[in-house]
């Protein structure tokens, strides 16, 4: 598929805005920042939405969603003026607020009156929903907590490419590692390993580095060129050699 000339170069820069404003101190054990977004097309525009293991609550057009973490990239259709306030929680951390495993709303999205029941705020911005979130805190849990560390370690980590280093460095097991992850961030440690160092990936094309992709492949756990070129298309939506001819 070509890419929409509205994409090349930050053109889209004309058409969006993006803020990313950070929530109070008593909130930051929960969420990870807030996102507002708007636009103004003229014509329809198909924007790539690539997962991060986020939980997040949106607001648009009168309405709440919860979105549970998506294992592979999305496209959403913008049309016309319209905008979204949203709320990403940390990976991890939405558990004490649904009270069930993050892994049954993983890959879809459900109606936030669900988790929440009514009395949704019906301006939202930054203020009227850190009032809403603090009406519905939940009481702290450890729980969420260690696997929200334990998905920054990931992140920060370029050095952890397997999940049975990672379960022997933190003295578990990678089946109970597998477990924390399925109840509280909703997608597997694998996953998550994978998905920061493919976005080190993109980083590395944007620098301009020469890259031999089967020696990354190798570098990053992976059994063999194939299987990384799988995965980035299933995450950014496009081959590694496409998307390193773009940048």
């Amino acid at each position: 598929m070509s890419r929409d000339v509205r994409e090349v170069g930050g053109a889209w820069r004309r058409f969006q805005r993006h803020s990313f404003p950070p929530p109070s101190p008593d909130l930051a054990g929960y969420v990870a920042r807030y996102w507002i977004v708007s636009w103004d097309y003229a014509e329809p525009y198909r924007q790539l939405i690539v997962p991060y293991p986020n939980v997040h609550l949106a607001f648009q057009d009168g309405g709440a969603t919860i979105s549970g973490v998506s294992s592979k990239h999305q496209f959403k259709v913008l049309a016309g003026r319209g905008g979204v306030f949203g709320v990403a929680f940390r990976p991890g951390c939405f558990r004490p607020f649904l009270r069930a495993p993050v892994s049954s709303i993983t890959d879809r999205s459900i109606d936030a009156r669900e988790v929440f029941g009514s009395g949704l705020p019906e301006s939202p911005d930054v203020r009227a929903v850190e009032r809403f979130l603090r009406e519905h805190a939940p009481e702290p849990d450890a729980k969420a907590e260690q696997a929200a560390r334990i998905v920054a370690m990931i992140a920060a980590n370029p050095q952890i490419t397997r999940v049975g280093a990672l379960a022997a460095e933190l003295g578990t097991n990678v089946r109970q590692l597998q477990r924390l992850f399925a109840e509280h961030v909703g997608i597997g440690p694998k996953w998550v390993i994978r998905r920061y160092r493919l976005h080190e990936v993109t980083e590395r094309m944007a620098a301009g580095a020469e890259l031999d992709w089967a020696a990354l492949a190798a570098e990053l756990g992976y059994a063999d060129q194939a299987h990384l070129a799988r995965d980035f298309k299933a995450l950014f939506g496009e081959s590694l050699t496409h998307y390193a001819e773009r940048c």
